[in-house]
């Protein structure tokens, strides 16, 4: 077993001394239960709401929780450890029952205990809110590498926003997305530790004010301004069977003046409340539409609020510790999960100048040491520039330390590269312009020692192209560090049949050495196996069939090919090049029944940013195209479309290990890296995909026979724009390509409305910036590749297994050692 899969060594391993309130024993479960429930609820059993239980039950495993949690922190302050900082706007976690009951060994014994006391432990899962604290991949990512960091036993704490509203519910009404607020807090939060003793005061707007101390050092003094508070509440981050658990702190934002009496005493009830209102709504709600300048500024307290709070508290652990200023870096590290936290690297500087009195020189050698900088897009959508002038106004002292990082920086580079002012404006952290904005992204690479980007072809894209400047300059800071994701919660947790299998035929301990599945290869030839591998999908099908029959009325033929795409609604993603599918294979199948190979279930789930019209508009021609389907008794058993509402972590639990395909088709050198093909290769799905972010991994891990590839390369794209691409030329040379997007413009999908889905049509014929007609006969010959060989069942399956056997690679396991190794220092 390589150093990577290693949780803690039994020597190393936290000392658990039990008592009634921590003990692992079934008498002292049972009875723990029955405690919680009758002095944390007041209820009696026969008296308990379901949410009673869930409370209780949560309060049992939390104390266990706690009880690790102190033991951890003794045992890693005495040893010194470096302590492990990732700074993330999102963290999307789930449900966090289950996982913390496998965490501790206890959900099969804890289910053993309710069914005698007559309480089901899968009705109190589901009842759980999802921690819905993040938009989509990214923060999922953040979740994982908490888990990965607490299992292979790294001193780890984890720094966010604790929205008051996360991710909207979705709902749809006449197959438009309609948002409304997600009250994941509306019964009180169970996993959660309020520390207003750690309470940080944050401040904005002011004015600077420059002066010299008594010995002659320049002093700046940030005055005037208006202060918010952040108080901590932490959730407690179990590690898998190691008695490691660490803390991920959520910062809520509280006013510093919460009530006026004089002005309430006056009658002036709203202005006695307006500081408590305008303060608490930095952690209102996740990411605030920012098309318009509130909505900015909003954003940008965000980012700075929490990065502020976060060096404040990492800051004075250090000191209280006995740590010294100059041994910062050695023994913190600072990853900052993509842009939005960039701000950070000016609020340390800010800390170490203004309020501990280090020479710059010294204060930026340590802010640089300390930072690692992840990037995620290649999209300048995603590469953060905020207005100078907003700057200026929120945070005038941060704007003047990025100037002088600017000035220092750019001096570096006319040494380096004498006379080339192009390459000076390139990369200057100021953008120059009608508006001149700071880059926020250009912060972070400079302040940053290592920058990684998540996927190989992402990262040699991030230095060939939005990044080649700073990557020449400095080639050594650049490195990839491929995403992963945990199995415990995308195997173990959503999948236990298939669990159950992986331990019979590989042996215990898979799940923190994820490698060990290539012990299934083995077996690929053995058609027991297979045909075992065939039943748990199955079964996993009929699952999702009958719970979408409960929840929405929508029954699935979980004897048909379950065709899933659930992700982000971006348009380089491509649902809509799906969607053009679906109304190709209609059309096939209205002429020719006969043509259907193999009958499939489109399945979707995704949410649209709720200022993101375009994206809107193909969720609305997704629900219309499965409408009009669902009313066609022609292709009743052969064709049939859902778009599962409301899209989270756990319904994405329930729906990756129903899944028969896996659509991984965004624009090649678009996707950073992807995760979610990677949760659907261990559940036994089959990507039909580009050569785009972990794809091209995946496909050269398992083998290009057991992946459905199309489409043009991301160099291929990029010649393609630069000769001057004409999608309507490829219209009209397509037959079968026009009469799908004449069908759409037509008006067929939406008859009341017939030209609601034009502009999807006539952005195509004149833009098609993501390429979708360029691939649609590639991905159509592709797609009828895929019913080809879903008719060998024993084949499909085959393949199947091929690639849960090589998915070791891409647990997150493996990316946090790699970070700990050669990012961190940690190990």
């Amino acid at each position: 077993m390589s150093d990577r899969h290693s949780t803690v060594p039994e020597s190393e391993k936290v000392v658990i001394v039990e008592d009634d309130r921590t003990s692992m024993v079934r008498d002292a479960l049972h009875r723990a239960f029955l405690d919680h429930l009758a002095y944390m609820r007041g209820r009696q059993l026969e008296s308990a709401t379901s949410l009673d239980r869930l409370h209780a039950l949560s309060f049992v495993v939390r104390d266990r929780l706690m009880a690790r949690w102190a033991a951890t922190r003794k045992k890693l302050n005495s040893e010194k450890k470096k302590r492990v900082y990732y700074l993330s706007a999102e963290f999307l976690l789930g449900r966090l029952l289950a996982s913390n009951l496998h965490a501790l060994g206890l959900y099969d014994e804890m289910r053993s205990i309710l069914a005698e006391l007559k309480v089901d432990l899968s009705d109190l899962v589901e009842k759980e809110p999802d921690a819905g604290l993040g938009n989509g991949g990214l923060g999922r990512l953040a979740a994982c590498f908490l888990d990965s960091m607490a299992t292979l036993g790294l001193n780890g704490y984890g720094y966010g926003i604790r929205y008051e509203f996360g991710i909207f519910e979705q709902a749809f009404k006449n197959g438009w997305q309609h948002e409304k607020p997600d009250e994941w807090l509306r019964f009180g939060n169970p996993w959660e530790i309020v520390r207003p003793e750690h309470t940080v005061e944050v401040n904005f707007y002011g004015r600077c004010v420059e002066s010299a101390d008594r010995a002659g050092r320049f002093n700046v003094q940030w005055v005037d301004t208006q202060k918010v508070l952040g108080v901590p509440y932490d959730t407690l981050v179990a590690g898998y069977g190691n008695g490691m658990v660490n803390t991920l702190r959520l910062w809520q934002a509280r006013s510093s003046n919460e009530f006026d009496f004089g002005l309430f005493n006056d009658g002036d009830y709203v202005r006695a409340v307006e500081d408590k209102t305008s303060s608490e709504v930095i952690s209102k709600v996740l990411y605030p539409n920012d098309h318009n300048q509130a909505g900015r500024e909003l954003r940008l307290k965000q980012e700075y609020f929490f990065v502020a709070c976060a060096v404040h508290d990492i800051v004075r652990r250090h000191f209280k510790r006995g740590g010294i200023a100059h041994d910062f870096a050695k023994r913190n590290a600072i990853q900052l999960n993509d842009t939005h936290p960039a701000i950070a690297v000016a609020e340390l500087m800010r800390v170490l100048i203004d309020e501990h009195h280090i020479p710059w020189d010294a204060a930026w050698e340590i802010t640089v040491a300390t930072f690692g900088y992840t990037n995620h897009t290649l999209l300048a959508e995603a590469l953060e520039k905020w207005s100078v002038a907003l700057f200026e106004r929120l945070l005038p002292r941060h704007l003047q330390i990025i100037y002088e990082v600017n000035r220092r920086f750019l001096r570096q580079v006319s040494i380096r590269f004498p006379g080339d002012e192009a390459r000076l404006r390139r990369m200057s952290l100021i953008e120059e312009g009608t508006e001149r904005k700071v880059r926020m992204a250009y912060l972070a690479v400079v302040g940053s020692h290592q920058v990684n980007g998540v996927a190989a072809l992402h990262t040699r894209l991030l230095k060939e192209t939005v990044l080649s400047d700073f990557a020449e300059y400095d080639p050594e800071k650049f490195s990839n560090k491929t995403n992963g994701v945990t199995p415990r919660r995308w195997i173990r947790q959503c999948n236990p049949r298939l669990a159950s299998m992986l331990t019979e035929l590989v042996g215990p301990g898979w799940e923190t050495d994820l490698d060990r599945l290539r012990e299934l290869e083995k077996h690929a030839d053995d058609d027991q196996v297979i045909d075992r591998l065939a039943a748990i999908k199955r079964a996993n099908k009929s699952d999702f069939s009958n719970y979408c029959a409960e929840t929405y009325e929508h029954k699935l033929d979980p004897n048909t090919l379950f065709d899933v795409q659930i992700k982000r609604l971006h348009e380089y993603k491509r649902q809509l090049l799906n969607a053009l599918h679906i109304v190709r294979l209609y059309l096939d199948i209205k002429r020719d029944p006969r043509s259907v190979q193999a009958p499939r279930t489109f399945l979707f789930g995704a949410k649209a940013a709720p200022g993101y019209k375009s994206a809107k508009l193909i969720i609305k021609l997704i629900n219309s195209i499965a409408s009009v389907i669902g009313q066609d008794s022609s292709v009743k058993g052969l064709l049939d479309v859902f778009f599962v509402p409301n899209y989270r972590v756990s319904l994405a639990e329930r729906m990756i290990p129903a899944s028969d395909l896996s659509e991984q088709i965004s624009t090649a050198g678009k996707e950073a890296s992807g995760t979610g093909n990677m949760k659907f290769a261990m559940n036994g799905a089959l990507t039909i995909g580009t050569l785009d972010g972990a794809n091209i991994e995946i496909r050269e891990a398992v083998g290009a026979e057991n992946f459905f590839l199309f489409g043009l390369t991301a160099d291929e794209v990029t010649a393609r724009l630069a000769n001057g691409y004409q999608p309507r030329a490829i219209y009209e040379s397509n037959e079968r390509l026009r009469e799908v997007l004449d069908l759409i413009a037509s008006g067929f999908f939406e008859p009341e409305n017939r030209t609601v889905f034009r502009p999807l049509v006539d952005d195509l014929l004149a833009r098609d910036p993501y390429m979708l007609l360029a691939d649609f006969d590639a991905y159509v010959s592709c797609q009828q590749a895929v019913s080809e060989r879903y008719q060998d069942t024993r084949g499909w399956h085959r393949m199947a297994l091929r690639n849960i056997a090589k998915m070791g690679p891409f647990s997150s396991d493996r990316t946090i050692y790699e970070y700990a190794h050669e990012i961190w220092g940690a190990l």
